[in-house]
């Protein structure tokens, strides 16, 4: 048997030497050689799934594949070895190599044609966030082979057939009909069996089951059923967000039915509730997760979150045609499936809400976030390389949700929206159930216009950063206009050129004249605005369609400082305000200046858009940027100013915006101690009911504040909250909210700890509020710390928890202690890893900032 066993493992070895080198996660090389040899997979698997947290899932997969000749068959599992059981090929026991996170099962034990692999095995909980009473699998990126031996590769999609085994009183759910709760054999006692039907081809980041104690609402729209699983208590909140929910879902299909002119690929369709959800929704074909707080809103929803929940709900939906009907081959055009959705999002969402202007509604939703990395040093490109997929958590956010969107309207005006539409639609048939790359696209886009979109590329997609613009204006003798030029540099000094169409606003007495320009060269003449009558100022991206920092020439930045609410049109007043913020972080505006501007023009605002923004910046500004006596200064202004912005507010939505931004910027003792008699229910705001997360806020923002009653407060909030999951949330969150800074420090050190990192959205509330501006110089110990327990999070944590650690440990900052923290951690790291860097860089920007 020994001989046997050497003689397997020498020809093992003597394949791997012709093959590529494995090594941790999922190399580029190995995937490759895996996509060319491997056809026709299949998996076939069963999860026992117990009611006890800690007891283990143990599960079995059969894996049917096609080779087109004996070739080694490197599984991914990222487990201890002690966790695989039983491993059969082709019907004969197998004792495969474990290394490096991967089971390697031997050329000379697979054949030409059909293979099968059978594998018992204990699943790893770090992709199956388990709870008391539910668990669900979230393996995107290549987060898979954590839960079960998989090929964790997007361009080996496969079909599923799944059955669970779970307790008799959960709900379950997965990608695939349920078949119903027979089946071959039968379950442990005290359990249920659950099949369900095979999928169509997927990828193993989109194969996905819930189970738990969950309640189902149905409903039937436009013929097919939908089912919504949830664990809201509140049944009147259930009542008045259910119909809203399912309706939307129903629009974004009928739309995107019509627009790519291909049906709904994965017959069934559920929604399923998440509370503390990792993201905001997450796309498994045919079981679309949602954080269940973004989707069943409360009664004070502000009109944002009303929106916010329509673009999500559209998003999720678009990504089954755009990532799940057709997928990236390979990670670093993972953006090609968010830029779509987040595009398609917004011309889905648009009938819904025919009262909104959903030219501000882009302009605010996109180019503020986008441009709050872009800015950075930490900026990165659209399109990236990546060597191993264990890096591709590091390539999500906003640079490809909120920038790529941007980038792709102004290619959809390049091209002309039918011609987009259309080679949109070549693209999605001729990939369906496939993988494409984003130059596969690009061919397609290419020879339906005479402009070279390639070239287009490079300064879009493949390069990092964004342009900066100076405006130049000369006036004749007679007080008009000789020349208007904008000046396109380069901040990384590359010499690039980034084309785009933009509208150059002129302001005049109760007027606005939109200058259209191409800006496709270092210097570009506005056409047209020769001859015109000097402006009171001029706007650049005067129609929020321009992206890049616009520099306010001085005539302009004092007219706008002083006059910005006068500018009729809510769209131009939206880039106005944008542009604003952005020269205050460029040093060309002072922060208090920028204050007293809000506070004057927030009471005329019409648009709550616009409204919610300003507050948005008011709130940022008074914490980072305000020195402490500026801050002092201002205090009963800002405060007034907001309280009459409540009781003026029209719906509940525009009193909850002005509520929120009072919560949380009151620091004076009359205005905490009114907030106190709101929380205690002794005071009541007409118009404006609040929920119990809005009561949660409430004592968190009253505990960190430090009011006499701080822990009865707490304590009493903690017994006043129903909802299991959001008393749970809360009592996590409790020991951060401490006036005792030793307390503080302990709930700050149980984070070294992954188990107690596993939650984490509760883990970022905790981190942010140790690190609230009124705790900042406490919080000081606890900079270093998170930074060097980043590398940990991105190796235990989901995709977007190393960026948002980061911001929750460094927003409440504004200090050059803090500031020579981080740069002194990154001196001391040359070889920290690259796109972390980015991430502390684009982190800390604000503080760097804030801290000169």
């Amino acid at each position: 048997m020994f001989n046997i066993l050497l003689a397997g493992f020498f020809l093992m070895t003597l394949q791997a030497s012709t093959t590529s080198p494995i090594g941790p996660g999922v190399p580029e090389a190995l995937a490759a050689e895996r996509r060319a040899a491997i056809q026709n997979l299949r998996y076939d698997l069963r999860f026992i799934v117990p009611a006890e947290r800690t007891a283990p899932v143990r599960g079995r997969v059969r894996v049917r594949f096609d080779l087109k000749a004996p070739h080694r068959v490197v599984f991914d599992f990222a487990q201890p070895a002690d966790r695989i059981g039983h491993v059969a090929v082709n019907g004969r026991e197998t004792k495969p190599q474990i290394a490096d996170g991967h089971l390697i099962v031997p050329s000379a034990a697979t054949t030409r044609g059909a293979n099968e692999v059978e594998i018992e095995f204990v699943a790893g909980d770090d992709a199956l966030n388990r709870n008391d009473e539910f668990l669900y699998t979230l393996f995107v990126p290549a987060r898979a082979q954590f839960a079960f031996p998989c090929f964790d590769q997007p361009d080996l999609k496969a079909r599923y057939t799944l059955t669970l085994d779970v307790p008799e009183s959960w709900q379950a759910v997965a990608n695939g009909r349920e078949l119903g709760e027979a089946g071959q054999g039968a379950p442990p006692p005290g359990f249920k069996r659950v099949r369900f039907a095979e999928t169509e081809p997927l990828p193993t980041y989109l194969f996905a089951f819930v189970a738990g104690k969950f309640s189902v609402e149905t409903a039937t729209r436009g013929g097919r059923v939908m089912r919504m699983f949830h664990r809201e208590t509140d049944a009147a909140k259930v009542a008045r967000n259910r119909d809203a929910i399912f309706d939307l879902h129903a629009r974004a299909l009928s739309w995107l039915e019509d627009y790519t002119a291909i049906p709904y690929a994965f017959g069934k369709f559920d929604i399923v509730m998440i509370p503390s959800f990792q993201f905001s929704g997450m796309e498994h074909a045919g079981a679309i997760l949602y954080n269940q707080s973004s989707q069943l809103l409360d009664e004070s929803a502000t009109q944002n979150q009303l929106l916010d929940r329509a673009s999500t709900i559209a998003h999720e939906t678009a990504h089954m045609w755009f990532g799940d009907l057709v997928t990236m081959q390979w990670f670093n055009d993972v953006w090609m499936k968010e830029v779509f959705a987040n595009f398609m999002a917004a011309k889905i969402v648009n009938p819904s809400f025919p009262e909104v202007n959903h030219e501000l509604r882009f302009l605010l939703a996109h180019y503020p976030t986008a441009s709050q990395v872009d800015r950075t040093a930490g900026a990165n490109p659209i399109r990236q390389h990546l060597a191993n997929l264990s890096e591709a958590g590091q390539l999500y956010g906003p640079i490809i949700y909120q920038k790529a969107p941007i980038v792709m309207r102004q290619l959809e005006a390049m091209l002309g929206e039918q011609a987009f539409r259309d080679g949109l639609r070549e693209y999605l048939k001729r990939y369906a159930f496939g993988n494409a790359t984003w130059l596969d696209l690009v061919r397609i886009l290419d020879s339906r216009t005479p402009q070279n979109v390639a070239a287009w590329s490079r300064a879009w997609v493949e390069e990092r950063g964004r342009p900066e613009f100076e405006t130049t204006i000369d006036v004749d003798s007679r007080g008009r206009i000789a020349s208007l030029n904008l000046t396109m540099a380069d901040p990384l000094k590359r010499g690039l050129i980034w084309p785009q169409r933009i509208q150059v606003a002129l302001g005049y007495p109760g007027a606005v004249r939109l200058l259209p320009a191409a800006l496709d060269g270092r210097v570009t003449a506005v056409a047209g605005a020769a001859g015109l009558e000097r402006p009171l100022y001029v706007l650049p991206n005067g129609a929020g369609v321009g992206y890049g920092l616009f520099v306010l020439d001085d005539a302009s930045r004092i007219y706008l400082l002083e006059h910005v609410e006068d500018i009729p049109d809510a769209l131009t007043r939206g880039s106005a305000w944008v542009t604003l913020w952005d020269n205050l972080l460029a040093a060309r505006i002072r922060p208090g200046a920028f204050v007293d501007a809000a506070l004057r023009a927030l009471p005329r605002e019409t648009d709550e858009q616009n409204t919610q923004r300003i507050l948005s910046y008011l709130t940022r500004t008074f914490w980072k940027y305000l020195s402490e006596a500026e801050r002092q200064s201002r205090t009963v202004i800002v405060e007034r100013t907001l309280r009459q912005g409540i009781d003026r507010g029209a719906t509940q939505s525009q009193k909850a915006s002005w509520f929120n931004a009072y919560r949380d910027t009151v620091v004076s003792k009359d205005g905490v101690a009114w907030l106190e008699r709101v929380w205690r229910r002794d005071e009541r705001i007409p118009g404006l009911t609040f929920a119990e997360p809005d009561e949660i806020t409430m004592a968190m923002e009253l505990a960190v504040r430090e009011v006499p009653s701080w822990q009865g407060i707490l304590q009493a909030q903690l017994e006043r909250t129903q909802n299991p999951d959001r008393k749970a949330r809360f009592a996590f969150v409790m020991p951060a909210l401490s006036a005792d800074p030793a307390v503080r420090e302990q709930a700050f050190a149980r984070f070294q700890n992954v188990e107690n990192r596993r939650r984490e959205p509760w883990v970022l509330e905790s981190v942010a509020y140790l690190n609230h501006p009124l705790r900042q110089t406490h919080a000081q110990r606890f900079v270093r710390p998170a930074l060097d327990l980043l590398r940990e999070i991105r190796a235990t944590g989901d995709i977007f928890f190393p960026q948002r650690w980061s911001d929750a440990t460094l927003s409440g900052h504004a200090s050059p202690e803090v500031a020579d923290i981080v740069r002194d951690f990154l001196a001391r790291n040359p070889q920290y890893p690259e796109r972390l860097r980015w991430t502390i860089l684009s982190a800390a920007d604000e503080l760097f900032r804030a801290a000169r």
